[in-house]
């Protein structure tokens, strides 16, 4: 049985920045079945996205897990008001840097492993 190039189906590049840019293949279903072992491989490694056509009318998307799971959580309400709330205080100046944090940490672990 042989392979089919997915590769010869429209793709599109959008670059978020230097190193990184979005993958977008539009692949017909029936070409994605035969090949789904590539697909959901390039889709978890390299992070490529896969829109799944019927007679040229887009009817699904493949994306990784990971990212899907993020996205709908950020679906929920209260994750995205407890987002709005700390975007409201990182605005009102209510944030301290990392170092910061880091260096109040440390010494409250050490005491930790002390008392263990």
């Amino acid at each position: 049985m042989e392979l089919i190039n997915i590769n010869q189906f429209s793709s599109r590049r959008f670059p978020l920045s230097k190193k990184t840019e979005i993958m977008i293949h539009r692949v017909p279903i029936t070409k994605a079945r035969i090949n789904l072992g590539e697909v959901a491989r390039r889709v978890h490694v390299n992070k490529e996205y896969f829109i799944l056509e019927k007679d040229g009318i887009p009817v699904a998307g493949i994306m990784d897990a990971e990212e899907l799971e993020d996205y709908l959580e950020l679906r929920d309400p209260t994750v995205r008001t407890h987002i709005q709330k700390s975007t409201a205080a990182w605005r009102a100046g209510k944030s301290r840097p990392a170092k910061q944090l880091l260096t109040e940490l440390r010494p409250e672990a050490k005491a930790k492993r002390r008392r263990v």
